[in-house]
């Protein structure tokens, strides 16, 4: 009988989940799916890695809560995966803080930890961890382990991972830690296979999506990225504003009389590609249409790209090669070129041929930079990541 783990990676309103067989050397997926609880009815729908279906089911919204998709989840898997052991559930966690470098199995001591660092990531640390105690009432014997996404960045150093604010807020652990960590490490990983040339050199993994952030690495490390103490910093995003004047928040809190939660509210849903349209925060939807406010968003969204590509290269001395991934880095063509016309004085030049097919390698001849498309997988680092817990504890061989 093979080994398997069931991987969960929550979002805003959704929960992917993949199902990896874990005998070989390298985990290979047996089915991915999700559990959407944004619609009237959650849902949970099943399919081949090939994304044929395999099974879909509704419940009523009062029993969303209950961990009733969860178990709804662990049945399927039983049922038509019942020649596998289920060995652990692995979850995608946000925020690791200052003590958390690697994946670790979910104790009631680390739960605890995990969920006092909810004010560094107010709305996703929750959703993140929501699960967990489902899970465990569902099937209290299975082991659950918790991977990081700030613990790719967990190295950074000073300067890079710094505020200019007194120390002792600092010592708190007030500083900047990053995020989108398990999609870097897998493109990184994935970048060495395709351009082993490029492992020890100077580049900028861009993951652009509704979350949207940079990594720039050396040496297939961080050593920089554009998210900090919580994922609300850095680039536009869909619905959070990125980087921000301080002063434009005191002018809210002081002027406007907002409260915290209002603020909190504004910055992280009312903002980003959706404040500036007025339109919406799909950035397919905005290079459809043809009104002024979707082009004056997008021109902020591949400004602000450009620009923080340009410090990402100021840490590291130089630019040799960008990646894209996530959602819009790897569909919108539109995107990509439009960042690598401004990022021309770098010496980036894109092929359009290749740029308009989505290629893996997207460079012109006679650019300075190496220029590649590279989808990203959450997921299977998760499992990755379980098989090494499960291995350490002797669990698995």
């Amino acid at each position: 009988m093979a080994d398997a783990v069931l991987v969960l990676n929550a979002g805003s309103s959704s929960i992917k989940f993949g199902l990896f067989e874990i005998s070989g050397t390298e985990p290979a997926l047996l089915c991915k799916g999700l559990l959407d609880e944004h619609e009237a009815k959650p849902r949970l729908v099943a399919k081949t890695p090939s994304g044929e279906a395999l099974f879909e089911t509704q419940r009523e919204a009062s029993d969303a809560d209950g961990g009733h998709l969860f178990a709804d989840v662990l049945a399927f898997v039983e049922d038509r995966f019942g020649d596998h052991r289920l060995r652990a559930v692995g979850h995608r966690i946000v925020h690791g803080g200052p003590e958390y470098s690697g994946p670790v199995e979910l104790t009631d001591e680390v739960y605890a930890k995990l969920e006092a660092l909810t004010p560094l990531a107010p709305l996703h640390q929750p959703r993140c961890l929501a699960p967990v105690d489902p899970v465990r009432t569902i099937r209290p014997a299975l082991t659950q382990i918790a991977c990081f996404d700030t613990a790719f960045h967990h190295g950074m150093m000073p300067p890079m991972n710094r505020f200019a604010i007194p120390k002792r807020y600092e010592v708190q652990g007030l500083r900047r830690y990053g995020f989108h960590g398990l999609s870097f490490e897998y493109v990184a990983g994935l970048l060495a296979e395709i351009a082993p040339q490029l492992a020890t050199k100077r580049v900028v993994i861009a993951h652009l999506g509704n979350g949207a952030s940079l990594c720039a690495m050396r040496e297939g490390r961080s050593v920089d990225t554009t998210m900090g103490l919580t994922p609300l910093d850095g680039l536009v995003m869909g619905t959070r504003c990125g980087a921000i004047d301080p002063g434009v928040l005191l002018y809210f809190l002081q002027h406007e009389k907002m409260t915290s939660e209002d603020l909190q509210h504004l910055l992280y849903h009312e903002s980003g590609l959706l404040g500036v349209s007025g339109l919406s925060a799909d950035m397919r939807t905005l290079l459809a249409s043809s009104e002024a406010s979707a082009r004056e968003a997008v021109d902020l969204f591949v400004f602000r790209a450009a620009q923080e590509i340009a410090v990402m290269a100021n840490t590291l001395g130089g630019l040799d090669g960008l990646v894209f991934t996530g959602g819009i880095g790897e569909h919108a063509k539109e995107i990509r070129s439009a960042i690598g016309e401004r990022l021309a004085w770098l010496g980036v030049r894109i092929d359009a041929a290749a740029n308009e097919k989505g290629r893996e390698r997207i460079n012109a001849e006679d650019s300075a930079v190496d220029l590649f498309v590279i989808p990203t997988n959450e997921e299977l680092t998760i499992a990755r990541h379980c098989v090494a817990v499960l291995q350490a504890a002797g669990t698995v061989s």
